[in-house]
């Protein structure tokens, strides 16, 4: 870590807006180029998946009675390990970002939590964490394996569709995939510093850090919103 951080240089008024200027055609070809990769998306096929049982706070659930009346459904994969204090930093940071998902129904959709872990296990840390989103356990089905998220192995966003109790997978992303959904890197990428981590393109003399490690564990989490 830098002690003492390097500063950017200091310009007059005009030479920062030039500048500015130059950096705001990326930007804008950027959110021309994420247009177009909506669109793609919105044009990829589907297939169709098997009946899952997934269980919920009140029992066992088909995956179609997961999207609870809605059409089209997001699915956090959350990273799980059975009998754990602490599950894994990075997933709960992330998903402790939502929570104010009401607008999704508007669109005809929802967004929920899925883990291999016990539902029992998986309700007791939403609430040690403070979590608002709604969760489900995969633990007696092949569900996790199959969307890219086994048991002990990763994490990972997948968006399906529903026609009546036929379900379809439509989306599916991984690793840093998922940060499209994050606000908090959107918002530090903004800071003149950024992320501050070792493997970013930043000028001589930048703070600083390894990988991950300005970012809230879960304990941090449990502290500012849940039961601790």
């Amino acid at each position: 870590m830098t002690s003492t951080p390097a500063l950017p240089p200091i310009v007059d008024q005009a030479t920062w807006r030039a500048t500015l200027d130059e950096l705001r055609v990326r930007e804008k070809a950027a959110t021309r180029e994420l247009d177009a990769i909506a669109a793609q998306r919105r044009r990829l096929p589907m297939v169709e998946l098997p009946s899952y049982t997934l269980i919920g706070a009140d029992g066992p659930v088909s995956l179609a009675e997961v999207f609870d009346g809605r059409s089209q459904l997001i699915v956090y994969n959350h990273m799980w390990t059975d009998g754990a204090q602490w599950q894994c930093g990075g997933c709960t940071g992330f998903t402790s970002q939502f929570t104010r998902l009401e607008f999704l129904e508007n669109y005809d959709a929802r967004f929920v939590i899925v883990t291999n872990g016990p539902i029992d296990e998986a309700l007791e840390y939403k609430a040690r964490v403070g979590n608002q989103m709604e969760w489900f356990s995969s633990s007696e089905s092949s569900f996790g394996a199959d969307t890219g998220a086994p048991p002990g192995a990763g994490f990972a966003v997948n968006v399906f569709l529903r026609d009546g109790d036929t379900v379809y997978r439509t989306w599916h992303t991984d690793g840093r995939g998922t940060e499209q959904l994050s606000h908090s890197f959107a918002l530090v990428d903004l800071l003149p510093w950024g992320r501050q981590e070792v493997w970013q393109d930043s000028p001589d003399g930048w703070p600083q850090s390894p990988t991950y490690a300005k970012w809230a564990g879960s304990p941090d989490i449990a502290k500012a919103y849940g039961t601790g």
